[in-house]
C-alpha cells in the first residue's frame, strides 16, 4: 500500500478542516443547545421518560446520529467534488495511488471529522442532561461504522453531483427527513401499529436504535438486527464505490 499517498491526501483534507476548526465546532454546539432548549424544555416538560430514560437523555443518541449523517455526507461529498470542480481529479487519477487508497484517504478524513463532531455533541449534551453509556465499546463501534458508511455514501454523491446544488439534494431532502422520522427524538413503539410497521422500512431506524442501545440498553429493534442492517448498508456502499472506480462513472468525463 502507498502509505505516503494515503497520508498526503488525508493530511490535505484534515488541513482544510483545521482552517475552519472553530467554526466547525461552534455550529454543532449551538445547534445541540437549541435542540435541548426546544425539545428538552418544551417536549420534555410534557414527556418525562421514554422506555425508562429521561427524555432529555433519550434524544442524545439521535442528536449525535443526526449530526453524523449530515456531516459525513457533506464532508465526503465536498472532499471529492472539489477536485472534480477544479479539474485536479485528473492529477489524482494519474497519481500512483490505487482506488482503494484514494477511498481510504478521503473517507478516512471525512469520518475523522464526523466522529470528532459527534464527540463534541456528546460533550455538549452532558452539560444539559446526565448521560449513561452502558456499552462504550459498542457505542464506538456503531459510531465508527456509521461514520464510515455515510462517508462512503457521501463519496458517491460527490462523484454523482454535477453542481453544488446536487451536493445538498440528498442530505437535505432524503437523509434529514428519514432521520426525523427514524426515531431520533421518539421511540417508534409510541406510534400506532400501522405507522410503526411503515417506520420499519426506514433504514435510519436501525442505525439510531442500535446506537441508542449502546447508551441505555433499550432499543426499538434488536441490536443484532441493527448491526446487520448497518453492515449491510456499509457493504452496499462499498459495492457502489467499487463500481464507480471500475467503470469510471463521472470520473473521467
Amino acid at each position: 500500500m502507498n502509505r505516503h499517498g494515503v497520508l498526503a491526501i488525508y493530511r490535505f483534507e484534515m488541513a482544510r478542516f483545521r482552517r475552519t476548526f472553530w467554526q466547525s465546532l461552534v455550529t454543532p454546539v449551538i445547534t445541540t443547545s437549541l435542540y435541548f432548549v426546544v425539545f428538552g424544555a418544551a417536549i420534555g416538560s410534557r414527556m418525562r421518560e421514554v422506555d425508562g430514560v429521561p427524555y432529555g437523555a433519550f434524544i442524545v443518541p439521535g442528536l449525535i446520529m443526526l449530526s453524523i449523517f449530515t456531516e459525513s455526507l457533506n464532508n465526503a461529498s465536498f472532499g471529492i467534488y472539489l477536485p472534480k470542480f477544479t479539474g485536479t481529479i485528473y492529477e489524482l487519477l494519474s497519481a500512483p495511488v490505487s482506488a482503494l487508497e484514494t477511498v481510504l484517504a478521503y473517507v478516512g478524513a471525512a469520518a475523522t471529522k464526523s466522529m470528532l463532531l459527534g464527540l463534541v455533541i456528546l460533550a455538549t449534551s452532558a452539560l444539559f442532561v446526565p448521560i449513561q453509556i452502558l456499552h462504550p465499546a459498542w457505542m464506538i463501534a456503531f459510531l465508527v461504522l456509521t461514520s464510515a458508511t455515510f462517508c462512503l455514501f457521501g463519496f458517491m454523491i460527490g462523484i454523482w453531483a454535477t453542481g453544488f446544488e446536487q451536493l445538498q439534494f440528498i442530505p437535505m431532502l432524503v437523509i434529514t427527513p428519514l432521520t426525523f422520522l427514524g426515531g431520533a427524538f421518539y421511540s417508534i413503539d409510541m406510534l400506532p401499529p400501522a405507522w410503526r410497521t411503515v417506520s420499519l422500512f426506514n433504514p435510519v431506524v436501525y442505525l439510531i436504535s442500535g446506537f441508542r442501545w449502546s447508551f441505555y440498553g433499550t432499543s426499538d429493534v434488536s441490536v443484532e438486527l441493527s448491526l446487520a442492517m448497518t453492515l449491510g448498508f456499509f457493504a452496499a456502499c462499498l459495492v457502489g464505490v467499487s463500481w464507480i472506480f471500475r467503470t469510471g462513472y463521472r470520473l473521467k468525463s
